[in-house]
């Protein structure tokens, strides 16, 4: 089967012990999708390369963005496609034909999106003849999602796309040209997008440094970490900036504990919640 059943992408992600989507993906609550807008990729890799020891490939770079000011978070759906070959493309079509799916198929998988899904779509980087979407395309997946969409290949209609100006595309570049001799493989499935491998259900991290992919059963644990970073942050560049610490104490991975119960009790007077640094 192209599209991948439910019972295998749950088997699939089976860290994940929470509630599920219809089709297996991890449901990621959204209160955690929309937190994760303020995340950055470095405060990820907090969690995901420094907490934890083998997740070292969740991060790609060097991406053309449509929208770099906008923040793309949401759960993945996964689509992998190969150069074409006669044989396996006819099969593929037949069982498109068969599940009564219309279009090419770039539109089979937009045509099942939700709202909060990215879309990420192994192109193997092809440009040329590699535009996975246009500008008709990118306003149904935005109407249907609400998100983004990240290829890692190319797109085409790029002045239009550069319109939807809450749409976050990111891709490998730019072509006139339609999508064209390449099969779908499969959808909701592990893949590899440059140096990162992909599961269905990630929730996507976009910024302009590029984008993280955070397992699903980590999500929470990277957005409550930023949160934290953010909060210490303020109460630190205020010690700094009144000369009550050296920047010697206060930039370094764990206060000293005088330190630690000063931003406790700071905590207190600004009616924050204190949480112990890890």
């Amino acid at each position: 089967m192209i599209f991948n059943s439910a019972e295998r992408v749950a088997a699939l992600t089976a860290a994940w012990t929470g509630e599920r989507l219809e089709d297996g993906r991890p449901r990621v609550p959204d209160d955690i999708i929309e937190r994760m807008k303020l995340v950055t990729n470095d405060e990820a890799w907090g969690i995901l390369e420094k907490t934890y020891t083998n997740y070292n490939f969740q991060f790609e770079g060097d991406w053309l963005q449509t929208q770099p000011d906008v923040p793309l978070t949401g759960r993945v759906v996964t689509a992998q496609f190969v150069p074409m070959r006669q044989d396996l493309n006819d099969v593929v079509q037949s069982i498109g034909a068969g599940e009564g799916r219309s279009g090419g198929q770039n539109t089979w998988i937009i045509d099942q999106l939700q709202p909060n899904d990215v879309l990420v779509v192994d192109l193997f980087g092809k440009i040329h003849d590699g535009t996975f979407i246009g500008d008709n395309l990118s306003t149904a997946a935005r109407r249907r999602t609400g998100t983004g969409m990240i290829i890692d290949g190319g797109i085409r209609d790029y002045a239009r796309i550069l319109e939807l100006t809450d749409f976050a595309v990111f891709c490998r570049g730019v072509d006139p040209t339609a999508i064209a001799e390449v099969t779908l493989v499969g959808v909701n499935i592990p893949i590899m997008i440059g140096h990162a491998t992909v599961m269905p259900g990630d929730i996507v991290l976009g910024t302009r440094e590029g984008v993280t992919f955070v397992p699903p059963h980590l999500a929470e644990e990277v957005v409550l970490h930023s949160e934290d970073t953010r909060q210490r942050d303020v109460f630190g560049k205020d010690t700094l900036d009144k000369g009550k610490y050296t920047s010697g104490e206060i930039d370094v991975p764990i206060w000293a504990e005088h330190i630690e119960a000063d931003y406790k009790a700071w905590c207190a007077t600004q009616g924050l919640e204190y949480s112990e640094k890890q």
